[in-house]
This record gives C-alpha cells, structure tokens and sequence, in this order.
C-alpha cells in the first residue's frame, strides 16, 4: 500500500482521516503485537501530521528500545527522556546504510542506500575512532557494512555511530576550538543536521583503521550536530585485516 504523505490532520477539512482516530493506546498495543516493525511505522506516518506526530513520539521510541535495549539505556542514562536529534533519527540510523553518491559527502563513486536486517553496535568499538583526550566521550560504531568489488575503490565500508549527549561531548568541544568548518550543502541522512568533516579537522585515530580492518588512509566519517556519525573506508583484503587486529592488540 502506498500513502501519499499528508501536511493536515483532522482539525482540516482536507485530511483523509475524516473519521477521526484511534487511541493512542490501541496503536501502541497494535504495533507492540506487530514487534515496532519499521516499515509499518514507515507506512503510517505517511497517512497524516497526526500519525507522523505519534510515530515520533512513541512507535520509533519503542522501536530502539526493542532493536537495542542495552544501548537505549545507556544513551538516556543521564537522566533525558529523549535522545539527540529525536528517535525517528535513531531509528533509521539502527537501520538504514546511508551509501553515497558521486558528488556528495564522500566524492567518489555511486552506491545507493539500504536497509539493513541486523547491525551490531559497541560502544568499546566507539573509543577507537576518538582521539585519546576525548575518550571520555560515549560513542557507539557499527560494524562496517561492506560492498565488494567496488571498482578502483576495491572493497568498500560504511558505518555509523551515535554518541551520548553529544551537546556536552569533548569531541564537539574540540571540533568547535579547532574552528572545525560545517559542510556547506551536504547534511545528515538521518536527521538533516549541518556536518563536521572529522578528516578535515584532523581528529581521526590511527586505531580507528585498526578497528575498521580498513586501509589507514582511506578513511573518512562526519559528525552532525545531533552526533549522529556517518563514514566510509576502503577494506583491506581478509588476510591483510587479520593482520591488522594482531597489531591493535
């Protein structure tokens, strides 16, 4: 089924839910049954500014609490009932390969976004991509999502990250010292926020290609302004990664 997205609700005469809605108890115990599936919660807050409202509010919440409930707990253990660039965001980022494109972010060759089933996120993976004065910081890295053959490029990662309270972070600190420049077009793909260009502002670490089992210099990740981070690396061949590790142990 598709929806074609709505900017009224029922207080319009124009709105499609004439007949008014559902309880907010009924949708949640309905999507609940239906385990927060994101492509239904997708759907729905295609139909309305209502139903786009609640799904923010309450079904992608529920949605990151159930997908990575160790994690949820940690990102909102500081007291906040909410997280950084709100939860639809960090829905999407749990499960959504940004990719790139020719021109873009990461300049250099076309590979389009998608889905992902399953991602695992650490946050001891986190401290290898801070610098050692900032890994204080909580910052949680996803494995990288890999596309093979990629050309000239070879074997090609993406990952992503979020960090906790980001707005008192000393990476953001420092980023704002250094006089770190924001991209003047390109924004985050998950909540739309300007982006830091950590390459440029020289605060990757040498462990980070360690992690990624990527080549040292060619790798390249983006903080936005809600710290959602975002990156790509080029792969090492499978015996040449093994090798890597060995030596960041």
């Amino acid at each position: 089924m598709i929806l074609t997205k709505q900017y009224r609700c029922i207080h319009s005469s124009s709105c499609q839910c004439t007949k008014g809605h559902l309880s907010e108890d009924v949708i949640f115990l309905v999507f609940k049954w239906l385990n927060w599936n994101p492509k239904i919660i997708t759907a729905l807050s295609c139909a309305c500014k209502w139903f786009d409202d609640l799904a923010k509010r309450v079904l992608w919440k529920e949605f990151c609490r159930t997908r990575a409930p160790k994690m949820m707990l940690d990102l909102q253990s500081n007291g906040s009932h909410s997280v950084d660039g709100n939860w639809r965001a960090l829905g999407k980022l749990l499960i959504y390969c940004s990719g790139c494109k020719k021109g873009g972010l990461f300049n250099s060759i076309q590979i389009p976004g998608h889905f992902v089933e399953k991602t695992r996120f650490s946050r001891t993976s986190g401290k290898s991509f801070l610098l050692p004065q900032c890994r204080t910081d909580v910052l949680y890295v996803s494995d990288p999502c890999e596309h093979h053959d990629q050309g000239e490029e070879g074997d090609v990662g993406f990952f992503r990250g979020v960090f906790k309270s980001f707005s008192m972070s000393k990476v953001r600190k420092m980023l704002i010292i250094r006089g770190a420049q924001l991209h003047p077009t390109e924004v985050c793909p998950y909540c739309k926020a300007k982006l830091w260009n950590m390459l440029q502002a020289k605060m990757i670490p040498q462990s980070a290609s360690f992690r990624l089992g990527s080549y040292e210099d060619c790798i390249e990740y983006y903080v936005c302004l809600n710290g959602h981070m975002l990156g790509i690396c080029t792969l090492l061949p499978l015996s040449d990664s093994e090798e890597a590790s060995e030596l960041e142990r």
